[in-house]
């Protein structure tokens, strides 16, 4: 406790923490700066380390009062399970607080001091457990929106691949179509590639026959060259030379057969031009049927070239489609050790929901127990209310009868006071005394109606009645009120009249 890595605070600012990040309800408003300091309470302080193990371990606090021991002796267990369940689990989770002295006396009587070093690690820890929290959530969200992009890629991507092999696959309708045309697409190509020859043939006959009419026109431009230079020698020359008739005659035939001979040659060339004329023509229409082949050429270059985009697009497909199949069976395993850990998860769980069936059975079987119990009460209850009832209708009928046996001894002492006071021997004064006050025929009266137990409480009417008398002159020997009340009520001694006789 002397080197913490973690601050101390004050009271005030762990009740108020605790009251708002672990306690709740009744717990949170009883909890208050008593309880730690100056004599910290066990009670409060091993309650609120029961609710900080539920908060983390989701230990509940009636768990820890149902821990199994070796030997059966609950009686002396009692009070000691919740006790060292809480103080085992405090030592393994407070070594994460950084607290490593944790004492069975922290827990049995605490000190303020270490109890609020205690305290303020847990707080600490605490708020570095709010903070993870919510970074892990974030890591969730983040989680889980890849993994929502990952089931659309991969939905994506099974599409693709159905799109693939729908267009790989060709249905059986097309499939004479699509070898028709692969056919005459082959039969095309060969025909080009026949023309592509005939025509690169043609293309060299004819640069060598431009080569030939180019030279021949040079000749012909040299001969006219030669004909123009000719022609002024001659006039030259006809100037000098004396004209002479077998001379000319011989030059006019040289000259002649000259000129014979240049027009053969020029229909010649004549005959050649239009001999490559015909060839040009036959040549402009082979260019025209080779730029429609050209054209077509370029046609299916472009469709090449889409094939081959579409490949190449597949091939990255077909990449994606493996790196997306890794991070799948990435996730698979993952997954796998997700679905294990739940399964355990579910048998914890289905072993809880067992007990606490059985709890509830055993819950049930209790009410129904106090239930039966209830309703055995009830019937008692009701046949104590039958009996209650019973005795007030009784009590009614005995105040009916006491009312009319006060109507008869009022009537009785009415005659009595006419009459002349008879002499009795009182049975309670144990004398002959004289005796004004009951006469005999009330006393059996009350042996005719079988009421001879109510004769004391009329006695004391009687007595009431005749109290003025009896203050003014009391009769030696004749009990009081009190005297005669505080006598037993044996019935031997019922009656007080023994003896009768004239006055």
């Amino acid at each position: 406790m002397a080197e913490n890595t973690f601050p101390i605070y004050k009271v005030d600012v762990l009740v108020q923490f605790y009251r708002s990040e672990v306690l709740t309800g009744q717990e949170a408003k009883h909890f208050n700066k008593n309880d730690i300091t100056p004599n910290p309470k066990p009670d409060s302080i091993q309650r609120l380390y029961m609710r900080i193990l539920q908060l983390l371990y989701h230990i509940r606090p009636e768990c820890n009062y149902v821990v199994p021991f070796v030997e059966n002796i609950p009686v002396l267990q009692e009070w000691v399970i919740p006790i060292m369940s809480v103080y085992l689990r405090m030592c393994q989770f407070l070594p994460i607080c950084h607290v490593y002295d944790f004492q069975l006396n922290d827990l049995l009587n605490p000190k303020a001091k270490r109890t609020i070093s205690i305290l303020s690690g847990i707080m600490n820890f605490l708020h570095f457990r709010k903070l993870r929290l919510e970074m892990t959530s974030e890591y969730q969200q983040s989680f889980r929106a890849d993994m929502d992009k990952f089931q659309a890629y991969s939905k994506g991507i099974k599409e693709a691949e159905k799109k693939i092999e729908k267009l790989r696959i060709i249905p059986p309708e097309q499939q004479a179509e699509t070898k028709e045309l692969a056919a005459a697409i082959s039969e095309l190509t060969n025909a080009n590639l026949h023309q592509l020859q005939e025509v690169n043939a043609i293309n060299e006959q004819i640069a060598e026959w431009k080569s030939e009419i180019a030279e021949r026109s040079q000749k012909l431009a040299q001969r006219k060259m030669d004909v123009a230079t000719l022609k002024e020698e001659i006039t030259k020359l006809k100037s000098q030379i004396v004209e002479s008739p077998e001379e000319l005659r011989n030059e006019m035939e040289k000259m002649k057969e000259k000129v014979k001979n240049i027009k053969h040659s020029k229909e010649r060339a004549d005959e050649c031009l239009v001999e490559l004329q015909i060839k040009m023509q036959g040549v402009n229409q082979t260019e025209a049927e080779i730029q429609l082949m050209y054209k077509l050429l370029q046609d299916l270059q472009g469709v090449m070239d889409k094939m081959n985009i579409q490949q190449e697009e597949n091939q990255s497909l077909v990449a994606l489609n493996e790196k997306m199949q890794k991070e799948l069976k990435n996730l698979s395993t993952e997954e796998a050790q997700l679905k294990r850990a739940l399964g355990m998860k579910m048998d914890k769980m289905s072993k809880q929901q067992i007990r606490r069936q059985k709890k509830r059975e055993m819950r049930d079987q209790h009410v129904q127990n106090l239930m039966g119990q209830c309703d055995q009460v009830h019937q008692k209850r009701e046949e104590i209310v039958e009996q209650i009832q019973e005795i007030n209708r009784e009590t009614q009928q005995i105040k009916a009868k006491m009312q009319a046996l006060r109507d008869v001894c009022s009537q009785e002492t009415e005659k009595a006071q006419v009459r002349s006071p008879p002499l009795l021997e009182c049975h309670t004064c144990k004398a002959s005394k004289f005796c004004p006050l009951l006469p005999l025929d009330l006393y059996n009266l009350l042996e005719l109606f079988g009421q001879r137990h109510l004769w004391k409480k009329i006695w004391f009417v009687v007595i009431n009645i005749y109290s003025q008398e009896f203050r003014t002159s009391r009769i030696q020997g004749f009990p009081t009120t009190t005297e005669f009340l505080s006598e037993g009520s044996d019935e031997d001694n019922l009656n007080p009249f023994v003896s009768v006789g004239p006055v």
